[in-house]
């Protein structure tokens, strides 16, 4: 599944002038945490989240660090600290370095990005105009929306045998030297050693993709030193 696939839209946007109480009025209104800003050909220019609404001059909630430790940072943190305490409008608080996708990009990518980035949602542009937002939620409304697997022609002994091989195969962590599969009546039955319980676990959750599996029937020993007898 790709962006395209998942993602809110139309897009709740603000303009750079907007003031930052009309941010904070949006936010709860709408019930969202974030808010893409947005020139007036649709051009993404930032996003202002909630975090960039905590440490605000009137609520007498701006950062402050010890005097030692603000001498010792950069200036241009300094600066961006101010501004989002006491900035007036979206333009001066919103987080200008925003990360995005297309809407072609993959799910598994966009995945990857909110986790190593540590952020929650991502825009979606399309030839620099924004188009839509995925978020964390989106990703599980397409893993609900996928279901479960649709219903194959049943597959031989032989066949599933065989793809559980290539399956293990593909997998690095796998030592097939020490697994043997045998299947019967769609039903898998491994043997061998696995070094721990992570592996054991592992093992079973990749074979249990493979089409036309009844079950999988461990037998499976804890201990490489399992299968190294005489």
């Amino acid at each position: 599944m790709k962006a395209r696939d998942v993602m809110t839209a139309p897009v709740v946007t603000v303009a750079p002038e907007t003031s930052v109480s009309e941010l904070a009025r949006l936010l709860i209104e709408r019930r969202i945490s974030a808010v893409p800003v947005v020139d007036r050909a649709g051009k993404i220019l930032g996003i202002v989240s909630e975090g960039d609404l905590l440490r605000r001059a009137e609520t007498r909630t701006e950062r402050r660090r010890p005097r030692w430790l603000e001498m010792l940072l950069d200036s241009s943190i300094r600066a961006a600290d101010f501004a989002k305490a006491h900035g007036a409008t979206a333009g001066d608080v919103m987080t200008r370095d925003v990360i995005a996708v297309s809407p072609a990009t993959d799910l598994a990518e966009i995945a990857d990005l909110l986790e190593r980035s540590r952020i929650k949602r991502v825009p979606v542009v399309d030839n620099g105009v924004l188009v839509g937002i995925v978020s964390r939620a989106n990703l599980l409304h397409g893993l609900v929306a996928r279901g479960p697997a649709a219903e194959r022609p049943p597959a031989s002994d032989n066949e599933i045998r065989r793809n559980i091989v290539e399956v293990l195969a593909a997998e690095r962590w796998v030592d097939q030297n020490r697994i043997n599969v045998v299947v019967n009546n769609g039903v898998a039955h491994l043997w061998g050693a696995v070094p721990s319980d992570d592996g054991r676990r592992a093992l079973k959750i990749a074979v249990r993709n493979v089409p036309g599996l009844v079950r999988v029937d461990d037998h499976l020993s804890p201990h490489w030193f399992a299968n190294e007898s005489g």
